[in-house]
């Protein structure tokens, strides 16, 4: 812990790299057509820098960051619950609470800033979490990795019987029946980038922008159910790496280095044979959708757990640094800065804003990355210095426990 407060440097710190983190692969999202995240075929090109770009974001970075977020997310869940019960409150009400705030929240973020909020998302789950509270570590990792192996069969019975439908599909000699069969799956609007729509959309005003989520007011609860069997599990662990002392840096040093060995390594081995295997296949949309999916979940799993050891070590190790000082401001407003770049972003690249949407290269995407990165470092510590909370982790607060909590130090 810090020396004056009770809050862990250790997930601060962390979820400061996370939101930094979570921006290099949003920003995809934020200035190209949605599919641009899925695969570099959709919006850009095959050229070397386009699919170099897309190659070293998918190994590296892709659900990485995300995954860090559902770590801390379920981490601090069992800390206000401890924390709640030493003080003798109700941690039921405090918490769920806290979730029905964030819900609205993310509704709000998602109908009327950007389509690609996680905060419904995780009230929603955290709402499940909450039932595995008193479970003990081993006991919350055996049954996230079975909840996470349920929905990597699901799936990948679906998604994998798709890609054995379009290997016989697209045989020289194909059955018709079957042929037919995929064109209709493979025309559908499932697999259609439709770029064309997503730059006329995002290049136009706001409120036909608001007008078409509102169109789609089911899609928060569609990724609710799309996302659970990953988010729940990852929620689990963190919730475990908080009562064994993982993620507080209760470990020993050595500990770490032996998880970051076994994890890493082969994390990324095997995110690089995914990319280089769609690559090989020339990114087609159901080989690309299948890996977003399914076949990148075991090794984003694996990196998302050796990148949060090997965050814990850097932290450690740099605990006394003004970089490491203002990361973990930045963490300890991490709500701010992910809602505020999500403001700050749609107004650099939507037509409402200054109409940038589909006019950058990937690579001239991240100077907006870096921008955003030390408008994070900048402002996080100096509010922090003479403030409590950031701006909307004090709203939240004050929603959750239905008074106006002590803002000024």
């Amino acid at each position: 812990m810090t020396a004056d407060t009770d809050r862990y440097i250790t997930l601060d710190a962390m979820r400061g790299f996370a939101v930094m983190g979570i921006l290099a692969m949003n920003i995809i999202a934020f200035a190209m057509p949605e599919w641009a995240y899925v695969t570099p075929k959709a919006y850009g090109g095959l050229t070397t820098e386009n699919q170099l770009s897309w190659l070293l974001s998918f190994i590296f970075i892709d659900g990485k960051m995300r995954g860090l977020f559902s770590l801390l997310f379920g981490a601090s869940l069992t800390l206000i619950v401890e924390g709640a019960q030493a003080k003798g409150e109700s941690a039921k009400k405090i918490h769920f609470s806290r979730m029905f705030w964030l819900a609205l929240f993310g509704l709000t973020h998602y109908f009327f800033i950007w389509f690609g909020d996680i905060l419904f998302l995780y009230a929603s789950v955290g709402c499940i979490a909450f039932l595995f509270k008193e479970w003990q570590p081993r006991q919350l990792v055996k049954w996230a990795l079975i909840i996470f192996g349920i929905g990597l069969l699901l799936w990948g019975l679906q998604m994998g019987g798709l890609q054995v439908l379009q290997f016989f599909a697209t045989m020289p000699n194909a059955d018709p029946e079957i042929a037919q069969q995929f064109g209709k799956i493979i025309n559908s609007p499932d697999f259609d980038p439709n770029v064309e729509k997503d730059l006329a959309l995002y290049r136009g005003g706001y409120w036909p922008i608001v007008e078409h989520k509102l169109s789609e007011w089911y899609a928060p609860l569609t990724l609710v159910l799309q996302s659970i069997t990953e988010t729940l599990p990852l929620m689990m662990i963190g919730m475990a790496m908080k009562k064994n002392g993982f993620i507080t840096g209760a470990w020993a040093r050595e500990d770490y280095i032996v998880w970051i060995k076994r994890l890493v390594p082969a994390g990324l081995v095997l995110s690089a044979g995914l990319a280089g295997g769609l690559c090989a296949v020339g990114y087609d949309p159901v080989n690309s959708v299948a890996v977003f999916l399914v076949w990148s979940g075991i090794p984003r799993l694996m990196l998302t757990v050796g990148y949060a050891a090997l965050l814990i070590l850097v932290i450690e190790r740099y605990s006394g640094s003004a970089l490491i000082a203002r990361v973990t401001a930045a963490g300890q407003a991490a709500f701010t800065n992910y809602l505020g770049t999500s403001i700050i972003m749609t107004s650099i690249f939507y037509g409402y804003g200054f109409g940038l949407y589909g006019d950058l290269s990937r690579i001239e995407l991240w100077p907006f990355v870096f921008g955003t990165w030390i408008w994070m470092l900048l402002w996080s510590k100096p509010w922090l210095v003479r403030f409590r909370y950031g701006p909307l982790e004090w709203l939240w607060r004050s929603l959750a426990r239905g008074k106006l909590q002590k803002m000024i130090r």
